[in-house]
């Protein structure tokens, strides 16, 4: 997570000029901006700090635009929300059209957007997942899937069927529910005494866990004193966004195997995986297993805040109704953007395409990594990877300092990522829009290879 901001005093800069990026210079942040950065600094807590200081005016597919003539190439999507690009005029023409009907609330009445959408959710999902339930944010699905798999354990196996078993290092929100589920301790300080139905278990995808069997799983529950029987739930991310590893096929496979040995439900937060993002319409497809429960947000709509939980008809039927809602569920400005974003998505071929183009970005970082092995390591899949900085490669101690001025010296060269994240804010985060070009890939991994080296021997 980014623990450093970036001032808002004008650093020199050197102009830019190509086809994907345009840096006008003679400062970034510009001038013109600062006020607009100082007001939110007045009014607006600590913690929204931290991203580099561009003030955004518009985006359009994979490019990120100031008001000023500045012109970015875009690694972010928004924080990986924008799987179809920045924009699109189909996913703002369903918006306009909505609105000028009139309906920009529903709540739980039914509306044919929500209707089209949970639809449209179902078809694209495994054939065992037939019911979707349409909320607002990532947060709120980690939530509710944490609810019903517990509702699932009392009902099928007692009280004491209720222990939710999730992964060290991991991220299910921000909200109390999914912090407690998370596996950063750093970020349940906040919390005090902590609930003991939550247990983490080291990920097998980890560059910090060496032993990657499915026996390290059961044994950490040995020694924690949790029985298989008393587990109601296992959560995990497809990948851990802070370092984009992936659990290993085998361990997966045998992860689900265990879930229905001990009738436990098996949830995959793919709230940063899904829609296309790692060349597979849902990431857990590479395992080859398919979950009782999956959780979606971020590139659901590529624009406004919207989220779901998918999953099998019993245990998304456990409450009845209007006992498992949200004020905001099935929004349908939020509804119809989603329906547009996904059938651009399919459309357009971008579950391929992130493929493709993650193979030429892989091949990319795998060059540069060459070069700086020793304080580099990289993982990741499709578009979506993670860089991270180490202080070396025998503690594999993060370097915040180091991803931080990488993220910099991009911004400035106009290559825009998020703040460094993962452990010790030692990960910078690789995610463009899916609809990215061959051409711009290169350019991009070109100017994060001389960004890279430049800092490297600068800090060195």
């Amino acid at each position: 997570m980014a623990s450093k901001e970036f001032p808002i005093v004008p650093r020199p800069v050197k102009p830019v000029k190509t086809e994907n990026r345009i840096i006008l210079g003679p400062t970034l942040p510009v001038a013109e901006s600062i006020p607009i950065l100082q007001m939110l600094r007045d009014n607006e807590p600590f913690s929204m700090r931290g991203q580099p200081p561009v003030v955004w005016d518009h985006a359009e597919k994979h490019h990120v635009y100031d008001a000023y003539g500045n012109k970015w190439l875009d690694w972010s999507s928004g924080v990986l929300v924008t799987n179809a690009g920045h924009g699109r005029r189909e996913i703002r023409d369903a918006i306009i059209a909505e609105t000028e009907r009139g309906l920009i609330h529903t709540y739980c009445f039914p509306s044919e957007a929500r209707a089209k959408l949970a639809k449209k959710l179902v078809e694209i999902a495994p054939p065992t997942m037939t019911r979707a339930f349409i909320l607002t944010t990532g947060s709120e699905t980690t939530e509710c899937a944490i609810k019903l798999a517990q509702t699932w354990g009392v009902k099928h196996g007692g009280p004491q069927k209720n222990i939710i078993v999730t992964f060290d290092e991991a991220f299910h929100g921000r909200t109390l529910g999914s912090q407690l589920a998370g596996g950063i301790p750093a970020l349940k300080e906040w919390i005090g005494d902590l609930d003991p139905r939550y247990v983490q278990v080291p990920f097998p995808g980890s560059n910090i866990v060496f032993d990657k069997s499915f026996d390290l799983f059961e044994r950490t529950l040995a020694d924690k004193g949790v029985k298989p029987e008393n587990v109601a739930g296992v959560m995990s991310e497809t990948y851990q966004g802070g370092h984009c590893g992936f659990m290993p096929d085998a361990y997966a496979v045998s992860l689900r195997e265990w879930c229905d040995k001990y009738n436990v439900v098996m949830i995959y937060d793919e709230v940063q995986a899904g829609f296309g993002r790692t060349g597979k319409m849902w990431g857990f497809e590479h395992h080859g297993i398919v979950p009782d429960l999956m959780c979606l947000g971020k590139g659901m709509s590529s624009s406004l805040p919207i989220a779901a939980v998918i999953g099998k008809e019993d245990i998304m039927n456990l409450y009845g109704p209007g006992s498992m809602t949200s004020t905001h569920s099935g929004h349908p400005l939020g509804s119809v953007a989603a329906l547009a974003s996904i059938e651009l998505i399919e459309r357009e071929g971008l579950v391929e395409n992130a493929r493709v183009m993650g193979e030429r970005l892989k091949k990319g970082l795998l060059k540069i990594h060459k070069r700086h092995s020793k304080i580099f390591d990289f993982e990741g899949r499709g578009l979506v990877y993670g860089f991270m900085a180490l202080k070396d490669r025998v503690s594999l101690v993060p370097d915040d300092e180091l991803a931080f001025e990488i993220i910099r010296a991009c911004f400035e060269a106009g290559l825009l990522m998020f703040a460094p994240v993962g452990r010790g804010g030692g990960t910078v985060k690789i995610s463009p829009p899916l609809c990215i070009t061959a051409d711009a890939i290169d350019e991009s991994v070109e100017v994060f290879g001389w960004v890279v080296d430049e800092v490297v021997e600068k800090m060195r």
